[in-house]
């Protein structure tokens, strides 16, 4: 299981002391404003940062990292992914999942294996899943429980219904 989420992208400087934008992944900014450290990573490297202060700012926070004390600092950090662990990611409502706890996950159907979930995609009016089939093709599929009513973390599958949604 993932232990580490991305749940944010560092924005731009804000201000003249090295504050950044954080803009959340989920919408939700409660948990963010409870960090004391994250990782940074940005072009495939990961750096570890303590938190000095946090600032909500609807709709997103502002962060001021240790060490980071003006602008230009705070540039270098911009498009970063903010990565926290899991107890820190946002708190899950009943019915919803980590996009990371769904990726890998085997589609069935009638105990079939269709294929599996390579990620979710948001879309207009919700996520899709992005499923490759055996067959070596993928297919857009809208995350709703009419197609996929059957979610099983533990045993890494989700089943399908409606099979016309993959032809």
């Amino acid at each position: 299981m993932i232990e580490w989420f991305v749940t944010g992208i560092i924005g731009s400087p804000y201000g003249l002391n090295g504050f950044v934008k954080v803009n959340p992944l989920s919408g939700e900014t409660s948990h963010l404003l409870r960090l004391k450290s994250v990782i940074l990573r940005k072009n495939g490297k990961e750096k570890p940062y303590e938190i000095e202060e946090i600032l909500p700012m609807k709709p997103a926070v502002i962060m001021r990292f240790k060490d980071i004390t003006n602008p230009e600092e705070a540039k270098i950090l911009s498009g970063s992914e903010l990565l926290v662990k899991r107890e820190d990611a946002a708190e899950l409502k009943k019915g919803e999942y980590y996009i990371e706890d769904l990726k890998g996950l085997a589609v069935i159907s009638n105990g079939d294996s269709l294929g599996h979930i390579l990620s979710l995609i948001e879309g207009g009016t919700g996520y899709l899943v992005e499923i490759k089939l055996n067959n070596g093709s993928t297919r857009l599929v809208p995350f709703k429980n009419y197609f996929f009513p059957e979610i099983n973390l533990e045993k890494a599958y989700v089943t399908i219904n409606n099979l016309w949604i993959l032809e």
